[in-house]
């Protein structure tokens, strides 16, 4: 699945480069632009609709592979324990580590959060050390993550949120327009809770795949937004001492 995903990322990179968009790919396969975009979301692109699209920039599947494969060496999908640790150590070069990873500029960070230029450079040089951006000249900055990227399972930064976080985000009566808060109980073999939780993940990457399109943004258009997709085998320790050994 990672692989999938860092193929259909370098196919959209090559795209753009080509000067194509959803619209000339919907043409070439004769689809409507909605079902490309949902067919880009859902990365279930065909063997043979791949092809077709690369043949429209003149582009072999191989040689898109390889720029897959280039891109790999370029980027990271995971921390290091230790990497980790730093950066919850610190709470301002976490502030910034969430920020660049929301494509945040210099200027972004610093019109936000009281943090001065020099300390937050000093901040964006930490995480160009670490492997997380590339600081450029006039302090751009490119990050260099993977699209795959996802903090450590039971790491740091996963129990530092669960532990800060977890309580003041469920702490809503999520009634306004942009909240929405749906608790589902019910039976599942452990086959339906496979198939429920492969639906999770693809909806987790359409997720993803909005906010990269929406990084080109300016700030003022875009607002922070957490979503907690989650499905467990659990039961209410209120009613453990009714139940069977």
């Amino acid at each position: 699945m990672a692989q999938t995903s860092l193929i259909i990322e370098t196919l959209k990179k090559a795209l753009k480069s080509h000067g194509k968009i959803y619209a000339d790919v919907a043409k070439h396969l004769g689809l409507s632009e909605a079902s490309v975009k949902r067919m880009f979301a859902q990365q279930t692109i065909s063997l043979k609709r791949l092809d077709a699209i690369c043949h429209m920039m003149d582009l072999e599947i191989t040689e898109l592979v390889q720029q897959a494969s280039d891109a790999t060496a370029l980027q990271i999908e995971e921390l290091s324990d230790e990497q980790e640790k730093e950066i919850v150590g610190d709470i301002e070069l976490l502030l910034v580590t969430v920020c660049v990873m929301h494509h945040w500029t210099l200027e972004d960070i610093l019109k936000a959060y009281k943090l001065s230029e020099a300390r937050c450079i000093q901040l964006l040089a930490k995480l160009d050390r670490i492997n997380i951006i590339e600081l450029l000249p006039s302090n751009r900055i490119k990050v260099k993550v993977s699209p795959n990227f996802r903090w450590r399972e039971h790491g740091h930064i996963l129990r530092f949120f669960q532990k800060n976080v977890e309580a003041e985000f469920f702490n809503s009566s999520f009634a306004l327009p942009q909240e929405k808060l749906i608790v589902l109980n019910g039976m599942l073999s452990d086959e339906s809770n496979a198939t429920f939780q492969r639906k999770l993940e693809r909806l987790a990457r359409e997720f993803d795949e909005m906010t990269k399109e929406d990084c080109p943004l300016p700030i003022r258009q875009r607002k922070g937004y957490t979503s907690v997709l989650a499905i467990r085998n659990w039961q209410y320790s209120l009613f453990t001492h009714l139940r069977r050994t």
